[in-house]
């Protein structure tokens, strides 16, 4: 049974998932923005902004955390705590902003662009 098991797995095992979100996160920060599946996009999310909450105490704990989830990349740390996070620090949440850009490519995947929202919310 699938009781409590709301995340998607999107098609991988514990392990792969995490290497997956913490690429993308990476990536994400480091672009502003990715083109992506619109499940991963989802998943994305969360994950992102539970990172940019964290880095907005701009803490040495913080920046141990984050560090930790996204699996010690010091440049994408740095950027995040830097830039990102000061950008925000009058916003409470929504950070980031997926845009469906529809069937893409040859395999015809529903595709999604996932960005950071700037700091004037536009």
């Amino acid at each position: 049974m699938k009781h409590h098991n709301k995340k998607r797995t999107l098609g991988r095992k514990t392990g792969q998932r995490t290497a997956l979100l913490r690429s993308l996160a990476r990536s994400l920060i480091l672009a502003g923005g990715i083109t992506t599946t619109i499940a991963r996009a989802k998943e994305l999310r969360p994950f992102v902004e539970k990172l940019i909450s964290a880095s907005k105490a701009n803490t040495t704990a913080s920046r141990r955390t984050v560090s930790a989830r996204l699996g010690g990349s010091p440049d994408a740390v740095l950027e995040l705590h830097q830039k990102i996070a000061p950008g925000f620090k009058a916003r409470v949440g929504g950070y980031t902003r997926i845009v469906r850009l529809g069937r893409v490519g040859k395999r015809a995947i529903e595709s999604a662009r996932i960005e950071l929202v700037t700091a004037d919310g536009k």
